[in-house]
């Protein structure tokens, strides 16, 4: 089971989301979503990288990802972007059966949850989604967030996302020591579907859901 350390970083708070890569980069915790856990159907293995700290108020997640072909046609919050190029954090507090998902496709579109299980949810309301920060680059340019169909080519791109903590039921001033969660990269619908993740994943088939795999997030 991977673990890591979520650094504290309070002066992220102060920096618009343009500008907090520097801080990231130097200070941050990284890791890598790199365990292709279905290797015979879906083999196709692009970059990710992400790294992780949380401010007294936000959950700060810097995802990179490269590899071939770029896809963003899902624009509106609570849309299916595990289909388009996209990355994944979930995560469960200790001693809880539910859990949730935050995915964004690569113009920062999300769709979240609060779920028991794959099936059974309950999306997050539109100013818990307004909530949630969000800055996208591609080629270190800045992307707006218009849909677009699949690009075919080698791409760079980066999401910086900020999760409130409270959205995550999570209280700054009185954190539990660790939480569980994972961290995944894929694209259904795309030339070169995959699913990526920072900790494996022991199913036949592809299922993110399976929070007996999840890693574990120290405070």
């Amino acid at each position: 089971m991977n673990k890591l350390k979520i650094p504290y970083l309070p002066a992220l708070d102060v920096l618009d989301m343009s500008s907090v890569d520097f801080l990231m980069e130097s200070k941050s915790h990284r890791d890598y979503i790199n365990v292709v856990n279905w290797k015979e159907k879906y083999p196709y293995k692009p970059i990710a990288v992400f790294d992780i700290a949380r401010s007294d108020v936000y959950m700060y997640i810097r995802f990179f990802a490269r590899g071939y072909s770029l896809k963003a046609i899902y624009g509106e919050d609570g849309d299916p972007v595990h289909e388009d190029s996209c990355v994944e954090f979930f995560m469960k507090k200790e001693g809880e059966n539910d859990y949730m998902n935050f995915e964004f496709n690569c113009i920062g579109t999300c769709d979240a949850a609060r779920r028991q299980s794959r099936d059974v949810k309950k999306p997050l309301a539109p100013y818990e989604y307004s909530g949630i920060r969000r800055y996208t680059l591609v080629e270190g340019k800045p992307l707006e967030r218009k849909p677009f169909d699949e690009r075919k080519r080698v791409y760079a791109w980066e999401l910086i996302v900020a999760i409130p903590l409270k959205l995550m039921g999570l209280d700054a001033k009185n954190l539990p020591e660790k939480i569980s969660g994972n961290f995944y990269k894929c694209a259904d619908k795309t030339e070169n579907p995959h699913y990526l993740s920072w900790n494996p994943i022991a199913t036949p088939e592809p299922n993110f859901h399976k929070t007996e795999f999840f890693g574990e997030l120290y405070f």
